[in-house]
């Protein structure tokens, strides 16, 4: 077996969950090596911990999806509630070999599944220490434009980084988003606005995905105006979506448009009326992360990125009350090679084309965290 299968499940049990003597965990499986599944169990059982075991496949899952009414879907969301209930902790490995295997399920399927599923997902973020990552795939190194061989390695030295390196920093920008009132944000194609004030700042460093690398709150629900056009391209149920551009009238997204696939943006943007609003807004700076490659869970951590989510907050973490079935983190990258652009809080300039200004943020730029 790899090592490197024993280094992460360590670090995922140990470091991420914070695994405890008898406490049970959910290791949910998507197309991953037994190898690695075996490792993460193997890992439960030296902390004393209790693993149980969920084996996913994209094509089977891809069938179900095709033909789902609302009573199976139904009946099958009330038994994974009951068990999500039962568990303690939750590890997802989340493997692809077609990242558009559901590109061709219809919306309407998609959205009864994602309707019943919700409150899975709410338990598991709100009740479990939970923690998630991607596995990698050619499919993967494909989207990345490297070998298999280099991608692995990138997936490996990102994933079993040094993440507490990152608490000063995290802690010094938390400090300054729960005391900000307004945000302004400039770039190419945008020109945004809202108001954070009274939503606490939640720091990622590495106990709920990874990789990890930002900090994250949510915008005041109706207080966003302005334009914002994300450079980063976005994979969502099963589409991918490019140069997507959204227009903004008391937080309620009133316009939006992409290269090739407006009716199925305006599709997930009609799921409910959550989904108009905004759930999350975050700031990215993963030092070994420069490039999209079109995966969510890589792509928000970005050096020198924000990204500002439609649809579902966290409930009790960074909570504007908004609710929906959608939760689309979408990206934005600042940097100079990208087009550059401005982060200020309430009128102080906070980061210019990607790195932070103000010295006490100067932890979170690349030249810190990469250092010896």
């Amino acid at each position: 077996m790899d090592t490197r299968y024993y280094t992460l499940a360590d670090n995922l049990v140990r470091y991420s969950v914070s695994l405890k003597k008898g406490e049970r965990v959910m290791i949910d499986a998507f197309d991953v090596p037994d190898d690695m599944v075996i490792a993460l169990v193997r890992a439960v059982r030296a902390r004393k911990g209790i693993p149980h075991v969920q084996l996913h496949h994209a094509r089977v899952a891809r069938e179900m999806l095709l033909g789902v009414t609302d009573e199976q879907i139904s009946f099958q969301a009330k038994n994974e509630l009951r068990r999500m209930k039962g568990m303690d902790a939750y590890i997802a490995l989340r493997g692809s070999n077609n990242i558009f295997e559901n590109a061709d399920v219809p919306s309407k399927r998609m959205h009864l599944a994602m309707k019943h599923m919700r409150p899975v997902q709410n338990h598991r973020v709100a009740k479990t220490k939970w923690v998630v990552l991607r596995w990698p795939t050619s499919a993967m190194a494909q989207q990345s434009l490297t070998s298999t061989e280099s991608f692995e390695d990138f997936y490996f030295r990102v994933c079993c980084m040094n993440y507490a390196r990152m608490i000063p920093g995290q802690k010094a920008l938390k400090r300054l988003i729960d005391k900000t009132n307004k945000v302004h944000i400039k770039g190419p194609g945008t020109d945004l606005e809202f108001s954070i004030k009274g939503l606490k700042a939640i720091m990622c460093v590495g106990t709920h995905n990874i990789p990890d690398g930002e900090v994250f709150t949510a915008p005041v629900k109706e207080s966003v105006e302005g334009v914002l056009t994300y450079n980063v391209p976005s994979v969502y149920q099963g589409v991918s979506f490019d140069n997507v551009r959204l227009k903004f009238d008391k937080g309620k997204i009133v316009d939006s448009s992409c290269t090739g696939q407006n009716k199925k943006l305006k599709a997930i943007l009609d799921s409910d009326k959550g989904a108009r609003y905004i759930g999350e807004f975050a700031i990215g700076f993963n030092p070994h992360i420069k490039d999209p490659m079109r995966d969510t869970l890589f792509d928000e951590k970005i050096a020198g990125s924000f990204h500002f989510t439609p649809g579902q907050a966290y409930e009790g973490e960074a909570d504007n009350g908004n609710r929906s079935q959608v939760h689309w983190d979408m990206v934005n990258i600042q940097r100079k090679d990208y087009g550059g652009g401005e982060i200020w809080f309430d009128g102080k300039l906070i980061r210019k084309n990607g790195i932070f200004v103000p010295k006490s943020l100067h932890k979170l730029n690349p030249d810190y965290l990469l250092a010896d």
